[in-house]
Parts: C-alpha cells; structure tokens; sequence
C-alpha cells in the first residue's frame, strides 16, 4: 500500500510539474480590465486613506492636549455643593 501511495505521489508530481510551466509570453501585455481592477484597488486604498488620517490626527491629538481640568464647584456624594 505504501509503494502504491508513493509511486502514484511521485507521478502525479512528474505530470502536475509540467502545469507550472509558464513561458512567460503574455506577461507584458496587460489588458484593460486588468488596469481597471489596479485603478479600483487604488481607489478603495485612498479614499480609506482620509478617514484614517482623520482618525489618527484626533488620536495623537488626545495624546498629547494638556489633561482636562476639573471644576472647582464639585459636587458632594448627597449633590450638593
């Protein structure tokens, strides 16, 4: 059984081998559509790009903005003043 498994292993690899075969002809020549694809992946990554920014800047603003002062009027645990 193991010989089987190995021997039939060894030529699925032999024929599977030839499948990866590229001659690399239509490497150069993209289409259109390939083009578009390109321009709408680009697109998604750019207009993602302004609301992370616009996120970051808010976050690094709460980093480094002077800690929020308390009132001097505060309330007691009953609520009063």
């Amino acid at each position: 059984m193991k010989s089987i498994l190995s021997n039939s292993t060894g030529i699925l690899l032999l024929i599977a081998g030839s499948a990866f075969a590229d001659t690399g002809a239509g490497a150069a020549e993209n289409g259109w559509l390939w083009m578009l694809f390109l321009g709408f992946g680009a697109l998604i990554v750019a207009f993602q790009l302004v609301p992370s920014m616009i996120l970051f800047g808010a976050m690094l603003r709460g980093l480094f903005s002077p800690a929020a002062k308390e009132s001097s009027a505060t309330t007691e645990t009953n609520g009063t003043k």
